[in-house]
């Protein structure tokens, strides 16, 4: 039987982390005298720790054979990593909390991805239905944490962030684990499973996918609120695109049935390139900006659901962590960083406009190199 609802309470505290985190906690470290270069590389510290946990963590659990109680030290130590802010404001003791935070909060994502498609056991286009209650945090925490921030103190991100890693912790604590089913893949060596074209050009798209986001996750706010919107204006813009993620995660089962795996990504990163040339150009249009996040249900929904598919189809049973763990640090991981530091000089040196355009550049490098990297038929295609 499938522990739906303690995976999806899981997915629900660890996104709804992310909604409290990722829009506002640059605001907070803008309150507290950081500058935009230091603000980049503290929040890209999550960025790097995501390109060295999940794979050492990934291993790990694959060698062992469990992945739970990985999640739940994750759990715990992330808890305390994220008390350190209340502590001091220095750059230095913030440096110190973030990397520590972010070396245990970024092992439990692919593990948990793993233990979803082990439980589901060969009904992978049900990952969407679990994964929803992700975005639905998401949502909550960032339309709620808007609202507070327009009468309480930037100060009070630590203290919901801090409640949100509490309910990780206690549904981490909740997720049982799920054995390892035989599959056809289950003696493929890891680097036989990585010389596939298809796999490589899917991981280095992925990495180009995460860089455009860089300047989304770092700046968007402080974008927005420059250019004259309420900070409960920003929260429902950020809720806006996690809708649009709704709407494409309940819809995954009908896409997959109609579309491919390839082609679904190709239109993700076709509509990326359009998506942050518009937010870097058109700041001071609603309309155009309320456009642009609907677009994030196919730049982050329909790409982050397909690729997880893929890798789940690709790297069977016996690599399905250490497969997941690969795509969160490559893209997430390294992506992720490169995009978030280069934003963070680049805001400073050319302005918004040509930071986001930068954005775009990456998006259309990732799908230059999956159009021409991935040509054969699609794992949907050939069942």
């Amino acid at each position: 039987m499938i522990p739906y609802w303690r995976l999806s309470g899981y997915y629900f505290f660890y996104f709804a982390f992310v909604g409290a985190f990722s829009p506002y906690f640059s605001l907070y470290l803008q309150s507290v005298g950081s500058t935009a270069a230091q603000i980049a590389v503290l929040m890209s510290l999550m960025s790097v720790m995501r390109m060295l946990a999940p794979a050492m963590w990934g291993a790990l659990a694959d060698r062992l054979g469990v992945r739970v109680p990985i999640v739940r030290l994750s759990a715990l130590l992330s808890m305390l990593g994220f008390a350190g802010f209340l502590v001091s404001d220095a750059y230095a003791a913030l440096f110190a909390s973030m990397a520590f935070l972010a070396f245990f909060w970024s092992a439990a994502l692919p593990l948990v991805e793993a233990l979803t498609f082990a439980h589901l056991e060969g009904q992978a286009s049900r990952y969407g239905n679990i994964r929803v209650w992700g975005s639905v945090g998401f949502i909550l925490a960032v339309l709620g944490l808007g609202y507070l921030l327009d009468d309480l103190p930037v100060r009070t991100v630590l203290w919901v962030t801090l409640a949100t890693l509490g309910g990780i912790l206690a549904c981490a604590l909740a997720i049982p684990e799920a054995h390892r089913p035989v599959s056809a893949a289950l003696h493929d060596p890891l680097g036989a499973i990585l010389r596939r074209p298809q796999v490589r050009a899917l991981l280095l798209a992925c990495f180009f996918m995460s860089a455009a986001h860089g300047a989304l996750y770092v700046f968007y706010s402080m974008h927005l609120v420059a250019h004259g919107y309420s900070k409960t204006l920003v929260g429902w813009m950020w809720t806006l695109g996690v809708v649009a993620e709704i709407a494409v995660f309940m819809g995954m089962p009908q896409l997959l049935r109609a579309f491919s795996l390839r082609g679904i990504l190709v239109f993700s990163f076709a509509t990326a390139i359009l998506r942050f040339l518009v937010i870097g150009w058109a700041p001071d249009s609603l309309a155009l900006l309320l456009f642009a996040q609907l677009l994030h249900g196919a730049t982050f929904g329909a790409y982050h659901a397909a690729a997880v598919a893929a890798v789940n189809e690709w790297f069977g049973a016996r690599h399905q962590a250490r497969g997941q763990a690969l795509y969160g640090s490559v893209s997430f991981g390294a992506g992720g960083m490169i995009g978030g530091v280069l934003s963070g000089y680049t805001w400073d040196w050319v302005g918004s406009a040509w930071t986001y355009s930068l954005g775009a550049l990456f998006a259309l490098m990732g799908l230059l190199v999956l159009v021409g990297g991935w040509r054969e038929p699609s794992v949907a295609e050939q069942v």
